[in-house]
């Protein structure tokens, strides 16, 4: 009676695992990922094509565990912050670090959620996708209602503005950041929480250029 021999399933190494997922994100996120085919991957990885499915069962899988691998990262030092007990400007300073690290070990993952996520999250697999969205919103969002509740950010602010505001302006250096470069993940979130924190906290005083100060709604002359 004749068999039906069946394709072996190989085993990669955690780090062979590792550099197959980077490269297919590298793609992914030069490419976009409908444009990007598994052979193309392949060639990239220099490996045939079809040895690649000997270690993923599609691109929707490799695309998936990049995905879920990013954001279980994130959440894990996102959560420790928030966990922390530490004051609104601490935590918005503790959430920028933590981002940049982020992008730091994670470019490509990052570019692809930014460019990919809207139209994944509709589809059940990628789910996940929409519930880390509103959970990343609702940390940003009270963390900032928070400070100006506390009066260390300016009431006047518009909160989701702002919201929208310095999350952009953080998660769009993963457009330009590359790994070894001139400044470390710290250094440029520092660099970041300067020109973004000094324009939002409250100050007890405030020198114009002609000299006048405000104080406490009282105007003096230097």
């Amino acid at each position: 009676m004749p068999t039906t021999k069946k394709k072996t399933q190989v085993t990669a190494s955690p780090e062979r695992r590792r550099e197959l997922l980077d490269t297919a994100a590298e793609v992914f996120a030069a490419q976009g990922y409908n444009a990007t085919t598994v052979r193309r991957i392949a060639d990239e990885a220099g490996m045939l094509a079809g040895s690649l499915y000997y270690h993923f069962d599609s691109k929707e899988s490799m695309l998936d565990e990049i995905l879920s691998t990013f954001l279980d990262e994130l959440w894990a030092g996102y959560d420790a912050v928030l966990a922390a007990g530490l004051g609104p400007r601490e935590t918005i300073e503790a959430l920028v670090t933590e981002s940049f690290r982020e992008i730091d070990r994670h470019r490509a993952a990052v570019a692809i959620y930014q460019k990919e996520s809207r139209h994944l999250s509709a589809q059940p697999r990628f789910g996940y996708l929409a519930d880390s969205q509103q959970k990343f919103e609702k940390a940003w969002l009270g963390t900032l209602e928070r400070g100006v509740a506390e009066r260390v950010f300016r009431d006047d602010l518009d909160i989701r503005l702002t919201y929208r505001f310095v999350r952009d302006t953080v998660w769009v250096a993963a457009s330009w950041y590359r790994p070894g470069g001139q400044h470390s993940p710290d250094e440029i979130a520092r660099q970041y929480l300067s020109m973004v924190l000094d324009g939002i906290t409250t100050q007890d005083g405030i020198t114009t250029q002609d000299g006048i100060t405000t104080q406490d709604g009282i105007t003096t002359k230097e």
